[in-house]
């Protein structure tokens, strides 16, 4: 890509992303997220009405007389983007691809933490971890991420959820808020994301494509796996083909859900031919409120 036609793409993506982060959802980003990590901040004697699971048991051991740990909001708070950059993003038959639509999601998060005054880093995950992107403040630094997410073109073509969110965990030691954009053309992450789901505040982002919820009868067609580069002949007029694509579609579809209830994980999911701004402000809602 020439450096005259990225700048284009940069600035048009920075210009809309501004605009809906300005006008929209800061204020509903900092309510949903802001000061949701908390910092230790002293003991104190016990009071009647004080919530007892934050008794410290030592220090009320060692004094005899119960104390709590009191605990105060933290002002920054770290924002990680871990994207899906493997091959199955790069499909779409509705108003854009999915890897597109996953950059003006990024990019508004990006924009709504800083913001709020929010370091903002990335992973670039494929079956391996392609790239990380050091958490940093900072509106040159939000380009960065944006230039990146044009530009970046993986080493690898295959998914690996569980290795993504394993390099995370690993990588990332403070407390912080992490959303998970992909796909999720993959299984076989639910330990993975449970235990990272118990160290940070984990939020899971699916972009999918309408075609990809049902096997349409189109004839006889040649398919493409994208990640593997296999190619196969396919007779889609055929209802039992048909059919098994549907009940495979069904069973990641629980599997997924499952998945993302049992380890307390916040999702959505987003067609690419949906507006997907009023997805992204139901899901803050939805978090607001519970909190």
């Amino acid at each position: 890509m020439e450096t005259s036609e990225l700048l284009k793409k940069v600035r048009k993506i920075e210009i809309k992303s501004r605009g809906l982060t300005n006008h929209i959802f800061s204020g509903q980003y900092h309510s949903a997220f802001k000061g949701k990590g908390m910092a230790f901040s002293e003991v104190r004697e016990y009071q009647y009405g004080d919530d007892v699971r934050s008794i410290d048991w030592n220090v009320t051991a060692r004094l005899n007389h119960p104390y709590i740990k009191v605990f105060e909001e933290e002002r920054e708070l770290t924002v990680m983007l871990l994207i899906d950059v493997s091959g199955s993003n790069k499909f779409g038959t509705q108003k854009q691809f999915k890897e597109d639509l996953i950059t003006e999601i990024s990019a508004i998060l990006s924009f709504s933490a800083i913001q709020n005054n929010d370091k903002v880093g990335v992973i670039f995950f494929s079956d391996k971890i392609e790239k990380f992107i050091s958490p940093k403040k900072g509106s040159s630094h939000i380009l960065r991420i944006i230039r990146e997410l044009i530009t970046f073109e993986s080493i690898n073509n295959e998914t690996n959820i569980a290795e993504a969110l394993r390099y995370f965990t690993n990588v990332i030691k403070k407390r912080c808020t992490a959303f998970l954009i992909s796909d999720f053309q993959d299984d076989g992450f639910e330990d993975a994301i449970k235990i990272s789901s118990k160290k940070h505040d984990l939020v899971a982002i699916r972009i999918f494509d309408e075609l990809e919820t049902q096997f349409p009868d189109i004839g006889i067609v040649k398919l493409k796996n994208t990640e593997t580069g296999k190619t196969l002949w396919v007779d889609s007029s055929d209802i039992q083909v048909r059919k098994n694509y549907n009940i495979w579609w069904n069973q990641h579809e629980k599997y997924l859900n499952d998945t993302f209830m049992k380890s307390g994980v916040d999702d959505v999911k987003i067609n690419t031919n949906q507006d997907y701004v009023k997805q992204l402000i139901s899901l803050f809602k939805k978090r607001e409120n519970r909190y």
